[in-house]
């Protein structure tokens, strides 16, 4: 995934969900903030900061606030953008867990739930991906979610039936950054989506998890890593 028109800036705060005070050009602009976890420890007075412009004259934002340094790491948190990645890597057969697809589509109707990806492999067999950015961090280990996700705990259950109906399921979390050496679920901020999580791995759902290549335009796979579910 690569971003066009990406100019640098220095976070100055997050007015709300979706607005954040960014030092860009000489001037403060309000930029939309493409994510809409809480983001702590990432949001922090001072640090640089890479935008999108955008070229919608009817934007009420002129920039997007794409990614942001946490010490020497680059973390990318756009929300949207995991999907992009994760796609682009089954098309171009970068995850050995899907080179044998016969079909691929994005954002696929089961039941309740739109799953982001659905596939059907050359034997046949049909299966779910749904898929979670996480730019939680802490020494190496990676956290999801970084705020309560009701919709997030209602895809792992949905995953779970449509495994219990037959398909193949997976939840697959990209990790957006690259240094990262272990995940699990966060139980101090949603106790519930981490036991629906573990649940589902007892009931065959596989849980995957991948970091990134991470530079100021653009995200890319790199490798899998350990997670500690139990």
């Amino acid at each position: 995934m690569k971003y066009s028109k990406v100019e640098e800036g220095i976070f100055i705060k997050r007015i709300n969900r979706f607005i954040a005070d960014i030092y860009v050009n000489g001037i403060i602009e309000k930029v939309h903030v493409k994510n809409t976890g809480r983001c702590k420890e990432l949001f922090i007075e001072g640090r640089k900061v890479y935008l999108q412009k955008s070229d919608k004259l009817e934007r009420k934002t002129k920039y997007s606030l794409i990614s942001i340094y946490k010490g020497d790491k680059l973390i990318n948190i756009d929300s949207q953008v995991p999907n992009y990645v994760v796609y682009e890597s089954i098309l171009s057969n970068e995850l050995p867990e899907f080179i044998d697809l016969a079909e691929v589509k994005r954002e696929k109707v089961y039941k309740n739930s739109r799953f982001d990806i659905y596939y059907k492999r050359k034997s046949g067999k049909e299966g779910f991906i749904e898929i979670k950015g996480v730019t939680l961090e802490s020494e190496g280990k990676t956290l999801f979610p970084d705020a309560p996700t009701e919709r997030g705990r209602k895809h792992v259950y949905e995953m779970i039936d449509a495994v219990d109906n037959g398909y193949e399921g997976t939840i697959f979390f990209l990790v957006q950054l690259e240094d990262a050496k272990e995940f699990e679920p966060n139980d101090n901020t949603d106790k519930k989506f981490a036991d629906a999580l573990r649940k589902a791995e007892k009931c065959g759902v596989k849980i995957i998890v991948y970091t990134s290549y991470v530079t100021k335009n653009t995200i890319k796979i790199k490798n899998r890593i350990n997670y500690k579910i139990s």
